[in-house]
Formats: C-alpha cells, sequence, structure tokens
C-alpha cells in the first residue's frame, strides 16, 4: 500500500541554516530511504520551499480567488513529504518514525486511494 508521509514543524524547531547540526541532520535525510529499505519502498520525496512562497487557491461560485501563503494559521508548516510503498501501517510508522522531522515537528501519515 502506498503511504504519503507530511513533514511538519515549527520553523524555529529545527537546527539553523548552515550549522553543524543541519548539515547532520540534513545527512540524515540524505541516508534515510537506503537505510529504510527493508522496512518500506521509497517512491518520490521532496522538500518544500518556505510557507510564506505559498499560494492558496479557491474556486466559488464559478470564481477563482488567490491568497498569498497558506490558508491555515499554524505553528507547524508542511515542510516536505515522502511517498512510500509499505506492506502495512506498522512499517509505514516504523519508515517515519526515523525521519528527522519526527523529532522536531510530525509526520502524518496517511494511505494513498488506489482506484
Amino acid at each position: 500500500m502506498k503511504y504519503l508521509l507530511l513533514l511538519y514543524a515549527a520553523p524555529d524547531a529545527e537546527p539553523a541554516y548552515g550549522t553543524p547540526e543541519f548539515e547532520a541532520m540534513m545527512g540524515e535525510y540524505m541516508t534515510h530511504s537506503d537505510r529504510m529499505k527493508d522496512v518500506a519502498t521509497f517512491i518520490a520525496g521532496e522538500g518544500l520551499q518556505p510557507v510564506e512562497t505559498a499560494t492558496t487557491l479557491r474556486k466559488r461560485q464559478g470564481k477563482v480567488e488567490t491568497m498569498d501563503g497558506p490558508f491555515a494559521e499554524t505553528r507547524e508548516h508542511l515542510g516536505g513529504f515522502y511517498l512510500i510503498d509499505a506492506p502495512d501501517l506498522d512499517a509505514a510508522m516504523r519508515y517515519a518514525a526515523e525521519i528527522p522531522a519526527a523529532r522536531y515537528g510530525s509526520v502524518e501519515i496517511r494511505p494513498v486511494m488506489e482506484y
């Protein structure tokens, strides 16, 4: 089954860019999929630009409305995602638990619908 793992964290919770701690965290991200290959198959994943670069779009009564930034005010921002193929939710949770974002924020695990 495919799972989308959504990575959330408060901007000030992770190590600061350019510090040795940041570099160590990024190294963990780069090796994560290889370390977890016996748990789940990595399909895709990317980090996202900061929330300030977001545009939210809605269509109401045939009219498109846009606004800068995210729709909801939250302390934690969506910072990236992984798409994996895992045998079950337990395996997806083991995979997610080793993502560095789990230490600084949260990882939302969502099964992907199969049509």
